[in-house]
């Protein structure tokens, strides 16, 4: 049976069924401040761009949020080198100014790690794309964050986005699954997201020691992390590609 989908404005209850879904971050991914002052106010301020699956048993097993924003207003027009992190500044900037909005972004897709591989993220996908559709968007953008580029880290991302296999798609099996969804790469994002913090915090985080200097190797993190010691902190500048959705 196909998981039910639906939205936080029909469903306003399921909030924090929604967000207390277990997910599969790595701990330092989830302190990017600017992620931090906006990924909870998606649901509270635009709860019909947060879309959730539930199982026959009513448990919730996937959910996706994006956000609309102005991507064609003056001094814009080409999608961010500081993707997500833009991007969330710049839908929540558009939304307090009430400016005409042209476009939705995908911020993030989650699946419960226990039923992950089984097409769920694929159906939030096209879920998204059908919502942006019915609110009367024509295109989706997506920060998206290359599901096996950790495996690579020293791999520039450059190189890394435009790996295709034989059949024509991307290499990389999330940037495979908006591809065979209809998207393009289109461009890839340097600075989409960046973490800094103490050697004390990165060591919390990551139970790594973080007393070398120059480029650390972290679990799950796309680039290596550049450590100061002498300075007293690390910092993660997360790169990502940009796909854009016709709809």
């Amino acid at each position: 049976m196909e998981p039910k989908v639906s939205s936080l404005a029909e469903r306003p209850e399921m909030r924090e069924r929604v967000l207390g879904m277990a997910n599969s971050w790595p701990e330092f991914v989830t302190q990017d401040p600017v992620g931090n002052a906006h990924y909870g106010r998606i649901s509270e301020e635009l709860p019909e761009y947060v879309l959730f699956a539930e199982d026959e048993r009513g448990e919730v097993v996937a959910h996706a949020h994006s956000v609309p924003f102005a991507l064609h207003a003056e001094g814009r027009g080409e999608l961010p080198a500081r993707g997500w992190d833009e991007m969330l500044v710049w839908a929540f900037g558009d939304l307090r100014r009430g400016v005409r909005l042209d476009t939705v972004g995908a911020v993030s897709v989650v699946v419960d790690p226990r039923l992950q591989g089984q097409g769920l993220s694929a159906l939030m996908l096209s879920a998204m794309r059908d919502n942006a559709r019915a609110h009367g968007f024509s295109e989706v953008v997506a920060p998206v964050r290359p599901s096996a580029k950790h495996l690579e880290p020293h791999t520039p991302i450059q190189e890394y986005a435009r790996r295709v296999r034989p059949d024509g798609l991307p290499g990389d099996p999330w940037l495979r699954v908006h591809a065979r969804a209809g998207a393009a790469v289109h461009a890839v994002a340097p600075a989409s997201m960046t973490v800094a913090g103490s050697l004390e915090q990165w060591r919390h985080w990551t139970g790594l020691p973080f007393d070398t200097r120059g480029d650390i190797e972290v679990p799950g993190a796309l680039v290596p992390v550049r450590c100061e010691p002498e300075h007293g902190y690390a910092v993660y500048v997360e790169p990502n590609v940009w796909m854009r959705h016709a709809l």
